[in-house]
């Protein structure tokens, strides 16, 4: 824990609310005999936290901004991929505690589980040293580590965006194909293939089949932005 202290440049006056941050409810379920809890509790509050950091932070940074355009720019900043970035930035698979099976399935390297954990934290932080503790540790591991091209990378849609662009012409037929899918099923990456009028136009890679189709997306705009 005192490593872990020391990543998150923040020392806890009660170290076992960090130790609880770390615990997951299939560790739990292996110990319920011992009174152990799991880290939901705080990954709710620390969604709570998060999002309110993240808002305020939004609506100071970009006083001109839309309601809608903050929403989807506070999402972008909080979702499952990029808090899984700020786990694994700060090292915080290598302390979870897990059951058994979900350690042998490779929880700890499990986006959604490391997302979680990360809330836990800010929470168990929150908890610590208050509001003012867990804003300083949000804005350092994730609002200012130059993450605005992330921020537009995931708010915008791609296939939207192409799909209006190949709306312009009559009789344009865009389909996605989902071409390739590798790597164990708790990392698997997919590869999407995006054709238009039978032909290829982009393709793109991720861990979902809905973030391999907005890369092929991007990808394909980028080749129709230049061509046209």
């Amino acid at each position: 824990m005192k490593t872990l202290e020391e990543r998150l440049g923040y020392t806890f006056r009660n170290i076992e609310l960090l130790r609880a941050a770390m615990i997951h409810s299939s560790y739990a379920n292996e110990h319920r005999g011992a009174g152990i809890q799991s880290n939901e509790r705080l990954e709710f509050l620390g969604d709570a936290v998060l999002g309110l950091v993240t808002g305020e932070y939004l609506f100071r940074k970009h006083p001109d901004a839309p309601e809608g355009e903050l929403t989807r720019a506070r999402a972008a900043l909080v979702c499952e991929e990029s808090l899984h970035e700020v786990a694994c930035a700060l090292g915080l698979g290598r302390y979870l505690q897990l059951g058994k099976g979900e350690e042998n399935g490779g929880g700890r390297c499990r986006p959604s589980i490391l997302a979680d954990a990360t809330e836990s934290v800010f929470a168990a932080v929150y908890l610590d040293g208050g509001m003012e503790a867990a804003r300083s540790l949000i804005h350092r591991v994730l609002l200012e580590r130059g993450r605005e091209e992330d921020v537009e990378r995931r708010r915008r849609d791609y296939k939207t965006v192409l799909q209006e662009i190949v709306q312009r012409r009559a009789n344009q037929v865009l389909q996605y194909e989902i071409v390739d899918a590798s790597g164990p099923d708790h990392a698997k990456v997919f590869t999407c293939a995006v054709t238009l009028n039978g032909a290829e136009i982009g393709r793109g890679g991720g861990h979902s089949k809905k973030e391999a189709e907005q890369e092929a997306a991007r990808a394909a705009l980028a080749r129709v932005t230049e061509e046209e």
